[in-house]
């Protein structure tokens, strides 16, 4: 069992330096949307997840699949399945003030230590256009202080919208 807790963010800009970062192709189906219930093909790796209710905060299970299983399931997913590219990229140095990171050594260190990372997803068809900023928080208190990035737009971590599940529901003319 875990937890994950994470916020999302519309991007105003990408970095200027993107190519530098790495990245993974991702592919996910949905088989059920609440509670969401997925698969999941991250490069050469296979998994199904389970996601529990919440928005910020919610349980979080995953369970490895072989590619053959996978590639049975995916078939059986509803609406869209997203393809995107999530390059991974260090959290910004200013996400947090000294005084609570002085409070707080082990996310100082994390941070420091580039382990703490924001995931920019650049989205395929048919969500061409779409990118989405996430970063995810070992604690509520850090994701509630947590200072966005300068080239993010906007929280849209309370917009089901941008939802992976709600997103694999979307009707496209």
């Amino acid at each position: 069992m875990g937890v994950e807790i994470e916020r999302k963010f519309t991007v105003k800009k990408l970095p200027d330096n993107l190519d530098e970062y790495s990245y993974h192709q991702i592919e996910q189906g949905y088989l059920n949307v609440s509670p969401a219930i997925r698969v999941r093909r991250q490069d050469d790796t296979y998994y199904m997840t389970y996601k529990g209710k919440g928005i910020v905060s919610h349980e979080e299970y995953n369970l490895v699949l072989d590619k053959e299983s996978y590639e049975h399931m995916v078939q059986k997913a509803d609406g869209n399945v997203i393809r995107k590219k999530r390059y991974l990229i260090p959290l910004n140095q200013d996400a947090y003030s000294s005084d609570y990171l002085n409070a707080h050594p082990e996310m100082k260190n994390q941070i420091e230590s580039m382990e703490m990372k924001i995931e920019l997803d650049v989205f395929d068809k048919p969500f061409d256009g779409l990118i989405v900023a996430e970063v995810e928080f070992p604690t509520d208190e850090a994701a509630s202080v947590y200072k966005m990035a300068d080239w993010f737009e906007q929280d849209v971590t309370d917009d089901r919208s941008y939802s992976n599940a709600q997103m694999s529901r979307k009707k496209f003319d």
